[in-house]
C-alpha cells in the first residue's frame, strides 16, 4: 500500500524497465467498482490509452499505482474514491465510489519536456484583466472568433520553471470552442488576440487561470506560464 493508500497487486511479473514520471506510458486496463461493475476498457476498444506519466492526464491514483510498476507488469490497483473521481463522481461511477483497476505495462518511451519559448527581450503587453502576453511569432492567418475550433499546442509551466502539461510532450494538438468555457478564462481571451500560426507566451494570473483552487500539479493561486501555438481554427 502507498501512502495515500493506494494498493497494488501484482498478478505478473514483467522484465523491463520502471516506470518513472515523464515517460509517456501505453497500458490496457479494465475498470471496475467494488461491485465488479466493469464501467471502461480499453481492451473492449482494442485500444490501449498513452499518457505522459506525472503530468496529471489519468486520476491521481492510477498514476500513484502505475509508479510502481515496470512494463511487462499485470497489476489490480485499489483506488481509494479520495484519489478518483471523488465526492461528485463521474458518468457510471457513483460518488466516493472507490475503484479497481486491472492493467497491462504494454511499453514506454521517453519523452523530452520541451523547451521554454526564447523570450528575452521581447516586449510584454497586458489586457485590463491582468492578462500578460509576450508574442514570440506572429502568425499571418486570421483572428478566431468565438464558436470556433482551435486547434492549439501548448505548454504549461509554473513561475518556478517547471512543467506541468504540454500537449507538445504528448505529441497530440489540443482542440477547443473559444468562448464557450471550455477552458480557464486567461485562454479565451488570449487567444482571440491571436492570428493563426502565431506563437506566443501568456503569463496568466490566478483570476484568469484556477484562482485558489488546487488542480492536480498546480498549486492554489498559481500565476501560469503558457507556451501556446494557434495551428489552426475550424469552424
Amino acid at each position: 500500500m502507498t501512502e495515500n493508500g493506494v494498493e497494488v497487486f501484482v498478478v505478473r511479473e514483467g522484465n523491463g524497465t520502471i516506470l518513472e514520471p515523464g515517460v509517456r506510458v501505453k497500458v490496457h486496463y479494465n475498470g471496475f467498482l467494488e461491485n465488479d461493475t466493469l464501467f471502461d476498457s480499453s481492451y473492449e476498444r482494442g485500444q490501449p490509452i498513452e499518457f505522459v506519466l506525472g503530468q496529471g492526464m489519468v486520476i491521481p491514483g492510477l498514476e500513484e499505482g502505475l509508479k510502481s510498476l515496470r512494463v511487462g507488469d499485470q497489476a489490480r490497483v485499489w483506488i481509494p474514491f479520495q484519489l478518483a473521481y471523488g465526492e461528485r463522481g463521474r458518468g457510471p461511477i457513483p460518488a466516493r465510489a472507490n475503484l479497481i483497476f486491472d492493467v497491462e505495462v504494454l511499453d514506454t518511451e521517453i519523452v523530452e519536456a520541451p523547451k521554454p519559448f526564447e523570450v528575452e527581450g521581447l516586449p510584454v503587453e497586458a489586457t485590463e484583466s491582468g492578462l500578460q502576453y509576450i508574442i514570440v511569432k506572429e502568425g499571418e492567418g486570421d483572428y478566431p472568433q468565438a464558436g470556433q475550433l482551435l486547434v492549439v499546442h501548448y505548454s504549461g509551466f509554473l513561475p518556478d520553471g517547471s512543467l506541468f502539461d504540454s500537449s507538445v510532450q504528448r505529441g497530440e494538438p489540443f482542440r477547443f470552442i473559444l468562448g464557450r468555457n471550455q477552458v480557464i478564462r486567461g485562454w479565451d481571451e488570449g487567444f482571440a488576440l491571436l492570428k493563426t500560426g502565431s506563437k506566443v507566451r501568456f503569463i496568466v494570473p490566478p483570476s484568469l487561470g484556477y484562482g485558489e483552487r488546487e488542480v492536480g500539479p498546480i498549486p492554489a493561486g498559481s500565476t501560469l506560464v503558457f507556451d501556446v501555438e494557434l495551428i489552426e481554427i475550424q469552424n
